[in-house]
């Protein structure tokens, strides 16, 4: 599994155009998302990778909104098309839960059009009580 790559929690190591290209005009979830925007989320937020050890290119990127104590947002999940099926995936997701574990967080939540199978892996699940999440649709580019 993911055989000559590597994990980073790094923020400096962060190919901010290369991720910005992948989330802009791949993803299904920030379709034009802005250049400033994208590196105004990086900057709020703790940011990890993957990268390819004898190239050094990145090719996944991850980032967590969280306040270190007691929740963490996982978003922006991203694996470059042409490494997929490498478990570049797996390796991404069990690095970020083993940076977030020690913190003893009470939650760890993501929204998935299409990873659910990867996610259960590692104990991800429907909400326990969706009645009680809400959320307040704003901008769709951001």
């Amino acid at each position: 599994m993911g055989s000559g790559y590597r994990f980073s929690a790094d923020a400096s190591e962060i190919d901010r155009e290369l991720v910005h290209r992948w989330i802009s005009e791949q993803s299904y979830w920030a379709p034009e998302r802005s250049r400033a925007k994208q590196d105004a989320a990086i900057d709020g937020s703790r940011n990890f990778g993957v990268y390819d050890t004898s190239t050094q290119r990145q090719v996944a990127y991850a980032r967590a909104v969280t306040d270190g104590a007691t929740f963490v947002w996982l978003c922006d999940v991203f694996v470059d098309p042409e490494v997929r099926g490498h478990g570049i995936a797996r390796m991404l997701i069990s690095g970020v839960i083993d940076e977030f574990r020690p913190l003893g967080l009470r939650r760890i939540a993501l929204a998935t059009n299409d990873a659910h199978g990867l996610y259960a892996k590692f104990g991800f699940g429907a909400l326990a009580f969706p009645e009680t999440w809400m959320e307040l649709v704003g901008d769709p580019t951001a």
